[in-house]
């Protein structure tokens, strides 16, 4: 670790699996093990879930492929998605968000991808802000360029078909 006396990382995304860990020096480690209220008073993980996260550092350590299959997913997708007009933002991480706007229209268009096969979630108000709902486009190391191919034609039929006056602000269910 040398410059870095503690080191904290979580386990839900590119683990997936789900907790965090704290590393640290022997004595950090036994302090916190000793003081740390939060720790002291928190359930450990399973053995079934450590071992499911050993086996995922092994993955991310042995299969670079995955990384690099990932990375040219997001590329097709993000440049697929630009040549389509849809309004990107800012994210080169597996999670691709598409701004909507209109929590109604957000929700409508999940349901049309729904209807193709495609489950890709609208995200609104209270999550974001009003007037900022967009669907949450999660690619992973196990999907295809014939999927996300796929979604993109689904995002160009659908996309239309959203009628510009169905403004239902503030949809929270």
């Amino acid at each position: 670790m040398g410059d870095v006396p503690v080191l904290v990382g979580t386990l839900g995304k590119s683990f997936g699996t789900s907790g965090a860990f704290v590393a640290g020096s022997e004595e950090l480690i036994e302090t916190l093990i000793q003081f740390a209220r939060p720790y002291i008073y928190t359930t450990s993980q399973p053995p079934a879930l450590a071992c499911a996260t050993l086996k995922s550092l092994q993955l991310l350590r042995t299969e670079h492929w995955r990384r690099e299959h990932l990375a040219s997913l997001i590329q097709q997708f993000r440049q697929g998605a630009e040549q389509i007009g849809l309004q990107l933002m800012d994210s080169f991480t597996p999670i691709q968000p598409i701004l909507i706007g209109d929590a109604g229209r957000a929700l409508r268009l999940s349901q049309l991808l729904r209807e193709r096969g495609l489950l890709v979630t609208a995200i609104r108000p209270p999550t974001v802000p009003a007037g900022s709902a967009r669907l949450r486009v999660t690619l992973s190391a196990a999907h295809s360029k014939a999927d996300v191919q796929l979604l993109l034609e689904a995002l160009e039929q659908c996309y239309p078909l959203l009628d510009a006056s169905e403004s239902t602000e503030p949809v929270h269910a």
